[in-house]
């Protein structure tokens, strides 16, 4: 990810005063952060075989529930861009604060997917001559990503048009030919790209019994490319929720 901008310039020197108001913001940042990773672990955890046998009324109750969690995730940034404003337009504010609210704003939006990133990842190739490759082995390849620590994952096709940025409540479906990822049809070859540890996201595909094996039984094959850097390019448009709103 790019280093946050707004060190002084050569010969101007900001004071830098324990104000009460930064405090207030690196507290409330802090607390904010620890709710995402809360709400994350136990989105991991929670995934899985459950879903398959989930009613249709209790699918509808979590995707509710997981965007009302995006929506949340929107309002703290905009709250978190006014408070860079503010503390930009204080003469006295700690130059320190403000630089690791730009880091932290920075994050939040990669993990929502509002901001394109750059890091260091994998590209992971998947091509499926045989039209054997379907929407459950993309959903396991994106589950063993996520439980490896990735922290954005981007999902193309075999067209121009077909870039899905993967976010909080992303969905897959369909069968071998016709798969849909939050809406939008992408057919093979996939490309999957994902910025993380290369070595910890390569030994989850690798697994034995996993994806690349599963791919490789129905007459597919998988390349798997780690690069110390790889660029994510889509970005995520704001989903309004329908019913809820998020809580103060």
């Amino acid at each position: 990810m790019p280093e946050p901008a707004g060190a002084p310039g050569p010969g101007k020197t900001k004071p830098r005063k324990s104000r009460p108001a930064v405090s207030v913001i690196l507290v409330a940042l802090l607390c904010m952060l620890l709710g995402i990773g809360i709400v994350t672990q136990v989105r991991d955890t929670k995934s899985g075989d459950g879903l398959d046998s989930a009613r249709p009324s209790d699918l509808l109750a979590l995707l509710d529930s997981l965007h009302q969690r995006e929506a949340a995730l929107r309002q703290e940034i905009t709250a978190l861009e006014h408070s860079l404003d503010s503390m930009q337009s204080d003469g006295n504010s700690s130059e320190a604060a403000l630089d690791e609210a730009r880091a932290r704003l920075s994050s939040l939006q990669i993990q929502v997917g509002s901001a394109p990133a750059t890091g260091p990842g994998l590209i992971v190739m998947i091509a499926d001559p045989r039209g054997g490759v379907d929407a459950d082995v993309l959903l396991d390849q994106l589950q063993e990503l996520r439980a490896a620590g990735a922290e954005a994952v981007q999902i193309s096709g075999g067209r121009a048009d077909q870039n899905v940025r993967i976010g909080v409540d992303s969905w897959i479906t369909g069968g071998a030919g016709a798969i849909k990822i939050d809406g939008v049809e992408v057919s093979a070859p996939f490309t999957v790209t994902a910025i993380g540890d290369p070595p910890t996201l390569s030994a989850a595909l690798n697994i034995p019994g996993g994806v690349i094996d599963t791919v490789r039984r129905v007459g597919g094959e998988v390349t798997v490319d780690p690069r110390d850097s790889v660029e994510i390019s889509a970005v995520r448009d704001p989903i309004a929720p329908r019913k809820g709103t998020p809580g103060d």
